[in-house]
């Protein structure tokens, strides 16, 4: 059973959220400020005590520069959710970057999949 299968959906979303922001170089105090709400709500919203409403998510997308859907599949065990996070964390990389990391997943692909 893969690891995020035993994660409630509200703890996967609060953990990308805070992924998210800590990629972005901000502290809850930041975020919370941004949106005008406290800093143990953003708190809240990270630990996955308090799912964020469709409203809040499309404000957090916005503060990060990313889309909706980024902060809701990010922690997916979909195949299609884990090709497209693939997708996104490759187009960061230079060619010769991405090749390398290409090469070690068909590595490790072909290794796990004789068990």
């Amino acid at each position: 059973m893969p690891k995020n299968d035993s994660k409630q959906p509200a703890e996967l979303v609060g953990q990308a959220i805070a992924r998210k922001r800590i990629a972005c170089g901000m502290s809850q105090e930041q975020v919370a400020e941004s949106l005008g709400i406290g800093s143990e709500a953003v708190s809240r919203i990270e630990r996955g005590l308090v799912p964020p409403n469709v409203e809040r998510l499309m404000q957090l997308a916005t503060l990060f520069g990313c889309e909706a859907a980024d902060l809701l599949t990010e922690g997916s065990s979909r195949p299609e959710d884990q090709a497209r996070r693939l997708q996104s964390l490759l187009a960061t990389l230079k060619a010769d970057d991405r090749t390398l990391v290409m090469e070690l997943v068909e590595r490790l692909v072909e290794r796990l999949g004789r068990r």
